[in-house]
């Protein structure tokens, strides 16, 4: 691959690269770079926005650089300040310990596990003094600090900040120089911290490190970011018929913006797809592409084939899957309404959003789309309904 491919590749879905000539000189000596990101172990599971940064590393790893996945047990016990209005609660080891061990495991399924250095910046951030913690914290000003932003929304706000949530980015900009880190790779929420690295670097005397950014990817609704909390995300311990139904859920525009940030196609590949979309192709089709993918990533290819079998047969012939729960829902006084009842079932997350749902003429029972909200079921009621093309559940009203 060409130095002009190689850029091409490692910047596509990027959002920021700072700077991109001092990338592009570092390719030029043609030696491996040492690659960094740094993933603090704060949940026990990654979805698939986790993999945007992941995905970036195994590009960087196909072409002969060093990849470091870094886990923050160090600095997951201080908690990232980043986005919060209020002091994190911090971990301890034994849940940091926990989560890493998970990290892990679920890393191997995209990066090469004999090419994959796993490090833990408790390794040299442990061995620092007292004073070296002080000289640390001495190398950056409390008005610098103050500049940014959930720093300066939270002191104009009077919320308190606490003196360690300083140290988070120090200890993360620390983390490149202990490493020699060529790049740093980071979703945009995280610029401030990266640009750290940058600075500290230059004041250790080492050549600063490239900082690539990586949009934060937008979650199945297509609006707010992938979180667990918002029920919007495909996990990557997801069973393959439900990943590939999450995939297919997304919209038409959304699924490019996938394509770019998860898929390993090449860019003339995703141009040739888009261009036969222009041409009549269905985007159901081109959607089925990308399942395909991401679902033999996670799992194997023969289980992505049979996804694509079962969501043919399930929603293109509108059949009912055969594995739907079997619920009872309990009454207060003999009868519920059709909103709180999915809520009650997990088949919507609130009544506001059953509400929505039911406007949206998404919901089905046995069959039938329903279009009212508060329309109420008795004792005794049991049927099958159906929210949007994948939440089913046999329902007994009691």
């Amino acid at each position: 691959m060409s130095l002009q491919e190689s850029l091409e590749l490692l910047t596509r879905g990027t959002e920021d690269v700072i700077k991109l000539e001092e990338l592009e000189k570092k390719l030029k000596k043609g030696k491996p770079l040492h690659i960094k990101a740094g993933f603090d172990p704060t949940a026990p599971d990654l979805h698939i926005g986790h993999t945007v940064l992941i995905n970036k590393m195994a590009q960087f790893q196909q072409l002969g650089h060093n990849v470091t996945f870094l886990i923050g047990d160090f600095t997951g016990m201080i908690g990232d300040p980043t986005g919060k209005n209020v002091t994190r609660k911090t971990l301890t080891r034994e849940q940091v310990n926990e989560n890493a061990l998970t990290y892990q495991q679920q890393i191997f399924k995209i990066l090469d596990k004999d090419k994959t250095t796993i490090a833990f910046n408790s390794t040299w951030m442990n061995k620092m003094s007292s004073a070296d913690m002080i000289d640390l914290a001495s190398r950056y000003t409390v008005a610098r600090m103050l500049e940014r932003d959930d720093f300066s929304k939270r002191f104009g706000s009077q919320q308190p900040i606490a003196i360690h949530e300083f140290m988070y980015p120090l200890v993360q900009g620390y983390d490149s120089v202990a490493m020699k880190a060529d790049v740093e790779l980071g979703g945009t929420d995280q610029t401030f911290n990266l640009l750290m690295g940058r600075n500290l670097q230059s004041q250790f005397g080492q050549e600063p490190q490239v900082v690539m950014t990586m949009p934060l990817l937008e979650g199945l609704d297509g609006v707010q970011k992938m979180s667990k909390s918002l029920g919007n995300y495909i996990g990557i311990e997801d069973k393959p018929n439900d990943m590939f139904g999450k995939i297919m859920s997304i919209s038409d525009d959304l699924m490019w913006r996938y394509f770019d940030l998860l898929s390993f196609k090449t860019n003339a590949e995703i141009s040739k797809l888009k261009q036969e979309m222009k041409e009549g192709k269905n985007p159901r089709d081109v959607k089925f592409v990308l399942g395909l993918e991401i679902v033999e990533r996670f799992h194997d290819k023969l289980a992505a084939e049979e996804a694509l079998n079962g969501f043919k047969n399930q929603f293109q012939k509108g059949a009912i899957p055969k594995d739907i729960p079997i619920l009872d829902i309990e009454t207060e006084n003999g009868e519920i309404g059709l909103a709180l009842l999915l809520k009650n079932a997990g088949l919507c997350v609130s009544t506001s959003d059953a509400m929505r749902m039911v406007k949206q003429n998404a919901v089905s029972i046995n069959g039938e789309k329903v279009s009212d909200p508060k329309q109420l079921f008795k004792s005794g009621t049991q049927a099958v309904f159906q929210v949007g093309k994948r939440k089913f559940a046999q329902i007994t009203v009691k």
